[in-house]
């Protein structure tokens, strides 16, 4: 066995059982007027000064090998494949030097992982207090519309009417909610099978168009594209989730659109890609916001988006179902003068 770290505990004991024998030594050499015996009682105490170390050496050693040994074969159990035996030449070898190389390598490698976990941690709670913050809102409007209705508004006709369709709207909101937290877990547990097809990227934004026409004409706001593109612009990629990603990007320029503003759509020629440019002439967001657009229920203007139906998870699904298509997804936005979602997609 090899060890460094204990020896000064040998030194030490041996250091004091030396000095003991030296004034033995010493008071004996004094009284002693025979020069034979002086040289036999020095010889003697340089004799157990050597037998003494070595011994208490060894004593010490053995003690700390014994403590040290069970951690040592325990690191090793877990470090190493399932079936190999650890060898005995393996833990003679400087056993002390080993467990601390161990130890040190192992706080290394899951120093970065403690801190994703006291992150995710974080992060969790956070997850929960916005999702239950979000659910409030709505159940506690549905149970105030109802006690005003058991307490006699069911009978007044100008307050039933209204009350239930203000009910219908909470719970439509409520069901959205539970919608999109399923549609974002389907695809970060990979649940969610792309379906990937060609198709014509304009074709599905003038669907899109389509459907949100009657909220643009109620915020007066205007689609339009870029120019005109008389050939189709074929990509390969699950057309009813980027269906979604359009409806949410571009009902998000709605959201944040300016009276008599526009949205407009490009798309751009990126050799193996294209690129998709969803662009307003909104309000805009602050450059220290724009990290955080992505994130879930991370609202701009929390006001404006509760009081017209959003979420605060549109954004996220759109990363989610963008990056399950290996492509990526950004924003570039100046405040008052509007925003730019951009994304890419595979040629079809």
């Amino acid at each position: 066995m090899k060890f460094s770290k204990p020896n000064f505990i040998s030194v030490f004991i041996s250091s004091i059982i030396t000095i003991i024998f030296i004034v033995i030594f010493v008071i004996t050499s004094i009284s002693a007027y025979n020069q034979i015996l002086w040289w036999v009682l020095f010889t003697s105490s340089i004799g157990i000064f050597i037998a003494t170390f070595f011994f208490v050496k060894y004593a010490v050693e053995k003690f700390i090998y014994e403590k040290i040994r069970p951690i040592y074969k325990t690191i090793y159990h877990e470090k190493s494949p399932k079936g190999k035996k650890i060898k005995q030449s393996e833990i003679n070898d400087n056993i002390i030097s080993s467990v601390n190389q161990q130890v040190i390598k192992w706080a290394e490698n899951n120093k970065e992982e403690i801190e994703n976990l006291r992150k995710m941690e974080a992060y969790r709670r956070e997850f929960l207090g916005n999702v239950s913050h979000e659910l409030k809102t709505p159940i506690f409007n549905i149970q105030g519309y109802i006690l005003t209705l058991l307490d006699g508004g069911m009978d007044d006709p100008s307050i039933n009417k209204e009350y239930l369709l203000r009910t219908e709207k909470s719970i439509n909101r409520m069901i959205n909610i539970v919608q999109d937290l399923e549609t974002i877990s389907h695809l970060e547990t990979g649940e969610l099978k792309l379906k990937l097809t060609r198709f014509d990227i304009v074709s599905l934004v003038k669907e899109v168009f389509e459907f949100l026409e009657i909220i643009a004409k109620k915020r007066n706001i205007t689609f339009h594209f870029d120019k005109d593109y008389d050939k189709p612009v074929l990509v390969l990629a699950d057309k009813e989730k980027i269906r979604q990603v359009l409806t949410n990007l571009i009902d998000n320029s709605l959201k944040y659109g300016n009276d008599g503003g526009k949205t407009k759509v490009s798309f751009f020629d990126m050799d193996e890609n294209i690129l998709i440019e969803v662009t307003d002439n909104g309000i805009g967001v602050a450059q220290n916001d724009i990290p955080r657009l992505f994130e879930r229920f991370f609202r701009t203007d929390k006001s404006r988006s509760r009081e017209q139906g959003g979420t605060g998870l549109g954004l996220s699904i759109v990363k989610h179902i963008i990056e399950a298509h290996e492509q990526t997804v950004n924003v570039r936005s100046t405040l008052g003068f509007g925003t730019t979602f951009a994304f890419t997609l595979k040629k079809g």
